[in-house]
């Protein structure tokens, strides 16, 4: 039987330099633009607050 999990691993991109960073949707710590320093998850307790614009969703 197969487990479904409501957490993904997703593809974002920076809304200040377009970089692409893979992030954790439930992460738990903030997670910043490897080349500038932006801003792109909050933690919120559960799922993160996503800052930049997502492009994929991982699988």
């Amino acid at each position: 039987m197969e487990r479904k999990t409501s957490s993904q691993f997703l593809r974002v991109k920076c809304n200040d330099c377009e970089n692409e960073q893979v992030i954790f949707d439930h992460a738990s710590t903030s997670v910043k633009c490897s080349v500038c320093g932006r801003t792109l998850v909050e933690p919120k307790g559960g799922k993160a607050e996503i800052k930049g614009e997502i492009i994929e969703v991982l699988k």
